[in-house]
């Protein structure tokens, strides 16, 4: 996924991967119950999900973990966040929210590949809170991402200790001059661009990802 040449099809396709395995660990301690399943043979005991689930991708870049998600858990509702980072303020800037206006999940799993400073998670975090909060019971919480600085990751663990973290590796904060938006280094660029092709890079390969 590191590769700059790696276009927007190739990175779908390392994305929908990477993200199988770290939707696995994600899931790996939803509640279970029995439940009947009839065949053409007869009848067996089976397990099914106890509670209802919801997945929350993060536009544009947590389009790319949803397929994997909703494959591994392929009855959960499918809830969009769209938030942006303004550049004047840094702030985060909520443009697109479709969570329905009744709480009927009980585990919502927040998808944004590579927080930077981990503001726009933490954003999501609370709006889903928030949400949350006019339900007579309290909604869980987990956030999963490819890549993270150490600095997103401290920062998303302070405001919200009780939201489990799944993420795929840690890379470094290139900050040399104090800059509120420096790289991560070697980092795997703007995955939302990237991955819908208007990061302005034209020159990737459009074979395979073999070669230079």
């Amino acid at each position: 996924m590191r590769k700059a040449k790696a276009g927007p099809k190739y990175l779908n396709q390392l994305l929908r991967e990477v993200s199988t395995f770290l939707c696995y660990e994600a899931t790996a301690d939803l509640e279970m119950e029995p439940c009947a399943v009839t065949s053409r043979l007869g009848e067996e005991k089976g397990q099914r999900l106890a509670n209802r689930v919801a997945i929350v991708p993060v536009m544009r870049g947590g389009l790319g973990m949803l397929e994997a998600m909703t494959e591994m858990v392929c009855n959960a509702r499918v809830y969009h966040l769209g938030i942006y980072r303004d550049k004047k303020s840094l702030m985060p800037v909520e443009y697109y929210n479709k969570l329905p206006k009744r709480v009927t999940v009980q585990t919502a799993f927040v998808l944004d590949p590579c927080p930077l400073s981990g503001a726009t998670a933490i954003a999501a975090i609370d709006i889903l809170k928030a949400w949350g909060s006019t339900a007579d019971f309290k909604l869980r919480i987990k956030f999963v991402c490819i890549g993270a600085s150490q600095q997103a990751v401290d920062n998303i663990s302070s405001a919200h200790p009780d939201v489990p973290i799944h993420v795929g590796l840690i890379d470094r904060l290139h900050d040399p001059d104090g800059a509120p938006l420096a790289p991560i280094l070697p980092g795997l660029g703007d995955i939302g661009d990237r991955l819908f092709g208007t990061d302005g890079n034209d020159d990737f390969d459009e074979d395979g990802l073999d070669g230079a």
